[in-house]
């Protein structure tokens, strides 16, 4: 049965680049079979459940919350952060678009703590105290966890901007509805007309409806998110926030790609 990175990358779930070149296959027996002996394998004993075992492609796979449970000695606390806001997402969108979840967060606490013994669990009961419903990538993520471990206020997920009449008119990916403030992660779909034009109408009505909005790139997220934390305390400031720190007024000179020197 293919496990461990295998099984993550059959599931398609955002492990980091340095698992890329590894063309190994992960291969899994129950304990008290030999383990997989042969060229390219690496060989794993499990103790498995029948819900611990899917089909994929006619293959049997490690679930997702089984799979989590495997890869969590191989990776940090925050690229499993990642992974465990993949594996959670749900949402209904404005446009009728719904993601559903992998698992849903209850029932991957649950089955988490079935398994109290297992090797990572440490590492993974401080993830899933960061592990948040309604993060659609990655990056988004990562916005996330700069904004968590900053002196910033907290920012929601799934939230809706509604207008006067009360309906529902922008969903951020990110949003501080106490100082009306949100965050948008621009990653490189982005760039494509289509989503330039939904883009420029999004940022229309959102400003439209008194909000504060912070538009967040790759670049932005480098350093620990120095420049992501800046602009964003720069648009609290604007909604109201005290800014105990002074974050706002931190200089960007030089880092900002534009014309004239920014301060």
């Amino acid at each position: 049965m293919v496990s461990h990175i295998t099984a993550a990358k059959v599931h398609g779930l955002y492990l980091p680049q340095r698992f890329n070149s590894i063309q190994t296959l992960d291969l899994s027996r129950a304990i008290g079979c030999p383990a997989p002996r042969r060229r390219h394998v690496t060989g794993h004993r499990l103790n498995l459940g029948p819900s611990d075992v899917v089909v994929s492609g006619g293959v049997p796979v490690t679930s997702f919350a089984r799979t989590f449970l495997d890869i969590a000695p191989l990776l940090t606390v925050d690229e499993l952060v990642v992974i465990g806001d993949q594996l959670v997402c749900s949402h209904r969108r404005n446009n009728g678009r719904i993601k559903v979840a992998m698992v849903e967060l209850e029932d991957l606490q649950a089955y988490l703590a079935q398994h109290s013994g297992a090797r990572g669990m440490r590492k993974l009961k401080v993830v899933m105290e960061l592990v948040r419903v309604g993060v659609d990538s990655a990056p988004e993520t990562r916005l996330r966890l700069v904004i968590h471990r900053s002196s910033l206020p907290d920012f929601e997920t799934n939230f809706k901007i509604k207008d006067a009449s009360g309906k529902p008119s922008v969903e951020p990916d990110l949003a501080c509805p106490e100082y009306k403030t949100c965050a948008e992660y621009d990653g490189a779909h982005h760039a494509s007309p289509e989503q330039q034009s939904r883009d420029r109408d999004r940022d229309f009505i959102t400003q439209s409806l008194g909000w504060h909005q912070v538009v967040i790139f790759k670049d932005d997220l480098r350093g620990g998110g120095h420049i992501a934390v800046t602009k964003l305390a720069r648009m609290l400031v604007q909604g109201g926030w005290p800014d105990p720190l002074n974050l706002a007024k931190r200089s960007l000179l030089g880092e900002l790609n534009v014309r004239k020197d920014f301060s």
